[in-house]
C-alpha cells in the first residue's frame, strides 16, 4: 500500500530516485513507527510522515517522523554520535552501502517544563532517549546512558530536594526566545560543541523563559529509555522525575543560560 512519505529533494538525491520510489509506494517503508522526533507512535498510512536521513562520516540511518514534527531532511552527525547511539530497534534503514547500514539511531528527546523545588519554580529540560545508548565500540548489551553523564559530572539524584550543583562548561542556549541546544565543552578547549541540537529551534513558554532568564540557568535533568515518556502536563512530568529519581535512574545538573 502506498504510504503518506514526504521525501525532500535532498534525501531523494541521496538515497536515489529508486529507493525513494520505493520507499513511496511502500515497499521499504514501515507502517507503523516512532517519531524520530516525540517518540510517540505514528503511521504512514495514515498519516502525512516525514522521512528524517541521519548521516554521519561512513555511515547513514533513515528515520521516520511526524511530518507535524519535523520535515522531510537530512541531519549532519558526527560519526562517534551515530556509532555510539546505534541501538537495533524497530524501523528499516537505508540501503546506499550494504556494509555501513546501520540500525536506526536513538535520538535524545528534549521536554521542556517548569520544575518546584523548595518553594521556587527552576526551568528545567528532561532529556530521554529513544533506545538504550551505548559507549561507542561497546559489544555488550546494556545503557550507558546515566553512566556517561555522571562520567561528565553530572549527579545521581534520589530526590528533587535541592538544586543539582552547577555543571560548569555546559550552557544552554537560547536565542530569539527559542531553545536551540545543550553545549558541552570541546575536548581540544576551543569552542563549546552541540551535546544536543533541535532539528528546528524549539518554542519554551513565556514563564519558562522568563524563570531562564532570572535564574540565568536551567536545569537537565536525563533518564534512560522509558523512565519518563512524553507527560502533556508539568505536574505529570514532576510525577515521572520523582518516580525515576526514586528508583536511581535520574541523574542532573544546572546548566548556565546562554543567550535569552
Amino acid at each position: 500500500m502506498p504510504r503518506m512519505l514526504d521525501v525532500s529533494d535532498e534525501v531523494r538525491a541521496e538515497i536515489g530516485a529508486e529507493e525513494a520510489d520505493r520507499l513511496l509506494a511502500g515497499e521499504n517503508a514501515p507502517g507503523s513507527y516512532d517519531c524520530t522526533s516525540c517518540r510517540t507512535p505514528g503511521d504512514s498510512e495514515h498519516e502525512r510522515t516525514s522521512t528524517v536521513l541521519f548521516i554521519g562520516d561512513e555511515t547513514a540511518v533513515l528515520a521516520f517522523a511526524h511530518a507535524s514534527c519535523l520535515p522531510s531532511q537530512i541531519v549532519q552527525v558526527t560519526e562517534e554520535q551515530l556509532q555510539g547511539a546505534v541501538r537495533s530497534i524497530s524501523g528499516d534503514t537505508v540501503d546506499l552501502d550494504p556494509d555501513k547500514v546501520v540500525p536506526e539511531q536513538a535520538v535524545l528527546g528534549v521536554t521542556s517544563g517548569l520544575v518546584l523545588i523548595a518553594g521556587e519554580l527552576h526551568p528545567a529540560l528532561v532529556v530521554e532517549p529513544t533506545a538504550p545508548i551505548v559507549r561507542p565500540g561497546a559489544t555488550d548489551i546494556g545503557d550507558d546512558f546515566l553512566p556517561l553523564l555522571i562520567e561528565q559530572g553530572f549527579m545521581p539524584l534520589s530526590e528533587l530536594s535541592e538544586v543539582p550543583p552547577v555543571q560548569h562548561g555546559w550552557s544552554v542556549l537560547l536565542a530569539m526566545g527559542q531553545l536551540h541546544a545543550v553545549l558541552q565543552p570541546s575536548v581540544n578547549g576551543g569552542q563549546p560543541v552541540a551535546w544536543w541540537q533541535a532539528h528546528q529551534p524549539l518554542q519554551v513558554t513565556d514563564g519558562w523563559r522568563a524563570a531562564a532568564n532570572k535564574h540565568q540557568q536551567v536545569l537537565m535533568f536525563a533518564a534512560p529509555v522509558g523512565s519518563i515518556g512524553r507527560q502533556p502536563r508539568e505536574d505529570l512530568l514532576r510525577g515521572a522525575l520523582d518516580k525515576a529519581a526514586a528508583n536511581g535512574k535520574l541523574v542532573g545538573a544546572a546548566l548556565p543560560l546562554a543567550g535569552t
